[in-house]
Parts: structure tokens; sequence; C-alpha cells
């Protein structure tokens, strides 16, 4: 067993390994690479915004949220019975399940987060607007059979 002690306790090991980390970051130029890349993503996800579920598309870099609504045009949310069965019910599971690992969230306004890895580029881009286009397709036709 490894006992490592607490998170920001300065073991030299994990001083080691965080600045191992920064140092490939780096190298491997992936601040730049989000920097240079993120208005694609942006307008990758926001190919979303097409279907009736999703209200809106907000975030930064590769950190994202896609809002679900129950009403486009109102912006009517879902309450948290429609919530829980929504998102821990289906969309998680069902995202898990077809490749896509991200968080459903409700502490607000219902969301799935969405985070790539920082090398992430168009094919990762295109993956992931596929499955969650999918999935949240399929998510509406059970809400409005």
């Amino acid at each position: 067993m490894y006992a490592h002690g607490i998170t920001f306790g300065g073991h030299p090991v994990q001083s080691a390994v965080a600045l191992k980390n920064i140092e490939i970051i780096k190298r491997e130029r992936i601040v730049e690479h989000v920097a240079e890349t993120q208005d694609t993503f942006r307008q990758t996800l926001e190919q979303l915004l097409d279907l009736p579920i999703v209200g809106d598309v907000r975030g930064t870099g590769f950190f994202y949220a896609v809002e679900l609504v129950k009403d486009k045009d109102t912006r009517e949310s879902f309450n948290h019975e429609e919530c829980e069965t929504l998102l821990r019910g289906f969309l998680s599971p069902r995202l898990f399940e077809r490749g896509l690992i991200c968080r459903s969230d409700d502490r607000g306004d219902p969301v799935v987060q969405i985070s790539p890895p920082l090398i992430a580029g168009q094919q990762e881009f295109d993956q992931i607007v596929s499955i969650l286009g999918d999935v949240l397709a399929e998510a509406w036709t059970r809400l409005h059979p």
C-alpha cells in the first residue's frame, strides 16, 4: 500500500509528478492547443442546439455545459423528479454505455458537462457531438412518445 498522505501536503513523490506534468504540458504546448482549438470545439458543440432538448451551450476552453430544457421557446426547465429520471436514470448510464464519459448535473440548470482531454481535436469533437446528439435525441423521444 502506498500511503501518500494528503493531496496538498507537498509529498516529494507527488511534487515530482506535478513538476513532470508541468514540463510535459509546456513541451507539448497543450495550453496553446486548447487556445487554438477552443472555437472549433464550441462550433462543433453548437450543432447540438438544433435538438429540441438543448437550450444552451456554454463554456470556454475545453469545459462546456449543454443545458437541457423541457421547452426551448420558454426555456422551461425540468422539475426535480424529471431531472432524476432524465439525468441519473437515463443520460448518465446511456452516455457511459456509448463511450462518452461526462457529468450530468442539476444543482442549477440541468446540464451535461463536457470536458474532453486537452489534446483532443476535431475527430474527438465530432465523436462527442455524435454520441451526445444521438443520446439526447433518444432522451427527447422518451420524454415525448
